[in-house]
């Protein structure tokens, strides 16, 4: 498999990644090419061999002629789907698009098919994560791996006023993912960058193991005091028979019960979930002297591990659990939305791949009079065409909590 690693020691932008692809060896007349197909025009993308901290980069320069147009994320997402892009493009985009529409509904407390794409809408944005999108393509990248993520500190200036640095949608974009902070008042890491590493990294941590073809570098706007400002890429093939990145550590608690319910141990998985543990499940076991019974397992994060087992003690009543940690490797997600008959229905959305939330479905089964299976086909055929109706014009007085884009920093 290929693999491609964003090393992330300055941060990342939508310009930046795309940038260091190109230099990486991504032709930008086939980048272009794909970029042409979507339906909207007055832009131009243009890459130039420069140099930040005496390291030779490449800077992307995207030209447009973009009125002040305040985009929807459903707008956005007819676009993309016009745009009859690649299968591997499309996703990932529509992904990253999506997760940022998560999490400015989120921030706004709205829909995220009826959130308001400022900054992030405009043609230099919308270019810079399609145009990645698609040069990972050209690459034939087949996994995305980052390092920890570098953010700055202080406010930066943007659009809207003066916002923290790192602004809102950024930290939120990155939960569960290593981070630090660098003693810079630039905006570091921008929500496009974010939201590319938060719907498409498979991972996180030092370079993977595999065998190293290409690197590149792309390059901010400006050169920053001490810190080279890029965004290294390094591709190669995944090294066969070793873990390509560091784990997620994860604790496993258990116990064995042999004098519970079915329906209290259902109960029991219920209140694990609740407790914070990942996952909860059952297992039949036959115990001494053949005694029928079921390992209770809960998937932990080990800073939750002691609350869920207390959780497992309390609802069980065993007499003890026991804990083994171990590491997982979550693919990358987010969570999104379809509609059933005008009723909303959660998905859960990763790179060629739909998930229909099954409360959901079947709230929605319930409701319509539709076999469920019959709904989860209707969820999954629309997502992502869904919300593609007339959305109102009326301008978002709201601020976007992702801060646009700051001076000397694209977006």
């Amino acid at each position: 498999m290929t693999t491609a690693w964003f090393h992330c020691f300055a941060g990342i932008a939508g310009d930046m990644a795309l940038g260091a692809l190109v230099d990486a060896g991504a032709d930008l007349g086939e980048v272009t090419a794909l970029l042409e197909r979507l339906p909207v025009s007055g832009w131009t993308l243009e890459a130039h061999p420069t140099q930040r901290g005496g390291i030779a980069a490449m800077r992307i320069d995207v030209g447009t002629a973009d009125t002040p147009v305040v985009r929807t994320h459903a707008h956005i997402e007819g676009m993309i789907e016009e745009a009859r892009l690649p299968d591997r493009v499309r996703d990932r985009t529509l992904a990253t698009f999506a997760a940022l529409a998560d999490v400015e509904g989120r921030l706004h407390r709205r829909p995220p098919s009826s959130v308001h794409f400022h900054e992030v809408g405009g043609l230099d944005a919308i270019v810079d994560i399609v145009g990645t999108c698609a040069a990972l393509e050209v690459l034939e990248v087949d996994e995305l791996f980052a390092s920890p993520v570098a953010t700055g500190m202080g406010m930066v200036r943007s659009a809207h006023g003066m916002l923290p640095n790192p602004a809102p949608a950024v930290v939120e974009l990155l939960r569960g993912a290593p981070t630090y902070g660098q003693e810079v008042t630039v905006e570091l890491t921008t929500p496009t960058g974010a939201a590319l590493l938060a719907a498409n990294a498979a991972g996180y941590g030092p370079l993977p193991p595999m065998t190293i073809e290409a690197t590149g570098f792309g390059a901010g706007s400006r050169e920053i005091d001490d810190l080279p400002n890029l965004t290294q890429v390094v591709l190669g093939t995944a090294s066969a028979g070793a873990h390509r990145h560091e784990g997620q550590p994860v604790v496993l608690v258990e116990a064995n019960v042999d004098d519970a319910t079915g329906e209290a141990l259902s109960h029991a998985v219920a209140r694990l979930l609740e407790a914070g543990a990942h996952d909860a499940w059952l297992t039949p076991i036959v115990m001494k002297k053949g005694r029928p019974a079921y390992t209770v397992s809960a998937l932990s994060d080990p800073a939750l591990a002691e609350q869920v087992a207390r959780t497992l003690v309390a609802e069980t009543g065993t007499l003890g659990t026991r804990g083994t940690t171990l590491q997982r490797w979550p693919a990358a997600r987010t969570e999104s939305h379809s509609n059933v008959d005008g009723h909303p229905v959660r998905v859960k959305v990763s790179p060629g791949r739909v998930k229909v939330e099954h409360d959901d479905a079947a709230r929605a089964a319930r409701l319509t009079g539709l076999p469920l299976r019959e709904v989860l086909m209707r969820a999954e055929a629309d997502f992502p065409r869904r919300g593609l109706a007339a959305v109102p014009d009326e301008e978002d007085d709201e601020p976007e909590p992702d801060g646009g884009k700051p001076e000397g920093r694209d977006a």
